[in-house]
């Protein structure tokens, strides 16, 4: 049973936001609960602060303890002024008006924080997957979440390049889980290719994501976000992870994907300063792969964006970008690169093939980063000097052929005929 409201064509008011709120805490024992929130980071857009505070005046009251995690994944922990940020509040208000809520970054890496609680096993695996993998899988958990008597997943959904739409379970998995399941299901949902299963609802990877959150044996609920920008929401849902996401799944798929009647030659697809590497920037690139013309040029712009990634910028450097057919003929090259890490770099490179010893990518990806020209190369990836882009002399233009799209990462365009899904 889920609670909550959902439109199309207008927003939720902030007095509707905390009616929601406050018939989900009724609806929820929390009387001297201890109780875990679990928030997204920075690269995910939603009025995150407005659900903090409708939170924190519902339940501190009540509740025996009221923690924040925030689901990292494999992303770079967020420092206290950058979780303040996010949660809409001063570090002074923070020790007083606030002073009852703590609040964690998720560590990945560190095996001292995680807890095994379960394995998927090789014929589970193979089932889910249609025998695309075929062997068991380990699911670890940040062992905090035990300290608590319930939980509570505050996230947002938008489509989505690996598990089809975000939000649900996988704010456990991989948001504050180990790197085993990671590498595993985002390698699944490599396989399968980004093109065919971004924004679709019901894919083997979310029924692995699924699978793996029935071994976590404590209560959880979600309040399920379908934002609009930053500050906006269009729909907020509560109830189990799963009937709360199926809910904002249904509403994001007529908010989030915008069709388009014919590919495009050129793609200008500016990053948002959120993505604060190419590790998260490159969601320009996913969202937009389906309505890139055959020979097409996709390029990502973020003058803002440094470097590959804080976290796994070395195994990129390694491996390069790549189609996946690159590495499936080539597996025994690869057999010891972290599955999660071959994923992001056939999601970059995109559809493509691997005939003879030559490599062939349906399209071009570009990058105008401050990436160096020489880094771009060697990861298999063009560059263009940001400094050189005009953005006006891209706007406008859609009848030439070239499109300009000045926030990308969250929604999806996709062709009306589209041959990804067929």
């Amino acid at each position: 049973m889920t609670t909550g409201q959902g439109f199309t064509d207008r927003f939720l008011s902030d007095d509707e936001i905390f009616e929601i709120c406050r018939e989900a805490f009724s609806s929820v024992d929390i009387q001297d609960r201890k109780l875990l929130f679990i928030i997204p980071d920075h690269t995910r857009s939603a009025p995150v602060d407005k659900m903090f505070k409708a939170i924190y005046d519902l339940a501190a009251h009540t509740a025996a303890k009221l923690d924040f995690i925030v689901a990292l994944g494999t992303h770079p922990p967020m420092s206290d002024d950058a979780i303040n940020q996010r949660v809409g509040i001063t570090a002074k208000a923070r020790s007083t008006t606030y002073k009852k809520a703590g609040f964690y970054n998720h560590h990945w890496k560190k095996k001292g924080q995680l807890v095994k609680i379960g394995t998927i096993t090789a014929d589970e695996v193979k089932d889910i997957s249609d025998g695309l993998i075929s062997e068991a899988v380990d699911v670890s958990i940040n062992k905090i979440v035990f300290d608590y008597d319930k939980l509570f997943i505050v996230g947002p959904t938008f489509p989505h390049e690996v598990v089809g739409f975000s939000g649900g379970n996988k704010y456990l998995f991989p948001g504050i889980s180990g790197p085993e399941i990671i590498d595993m299901f985002h390698w699944l949902g490599a396989l399968i290719t980004s093109p065919r299963i971004i924004g679709n609802a019901y894919t083997p990877v979310r029924a692995i994501v699924d699978k793996a959150a029935e071994f976590v044996n404590i209560e959880k609920y979600a309040f399920s976000m379908v934002a609009k920008g930053k500050n906006d929401l269009a729909g907020l849902y509560f109830g189990s992870p799963e009937a709360a996401w199926e809910k904002a799944s249904e509403l994001s798929g007529k908010l989030h994907i915008i069709y388009k009647n014919k590919p495009y030659k050129r793609i200008l697809s500016k990053a948002p300063l959120m993505y604060d590497d190419l590790w998260v920037g490159a969601k320009c690139m996913y969202k937009m792969e389906p309505v890139v013309a055959d020979d097409g040029e996709l390029i990502i712009y973020a003058p803002h964006i440094k470097e590959i990634s804080v976290t796994h910028g070395e195994w990129i450097k390694r491996i390069g970008y790549h189609s996946l057919p690159y590495f499936l003929k080539q597996m025994n090259k690869f057999k010891n690169v972290p599955g999660g890490i071959m994923a992001h770099s056939t999601h970059v490179r995109g559809v493509g093939t691997y005939e003879n010893g030559v490599e062939k990518s349906r399209i071009c990806v570009t990058l105008a980063t401050q990436i160096p020209e020489e880094i771009c190369h060697q990861v298999n990836l063009g560059y263009m000097n940001p400094d050189d882009i005009d953005v006006d002399m891209w706007k406008n233009r859609e009848n030439e052929g070239i499109l300009y799209v000045p926030k990308a990462g969250e929604m999806l365009y996709r062709l009306k005929d589209d041959p990804f899904t067929k």
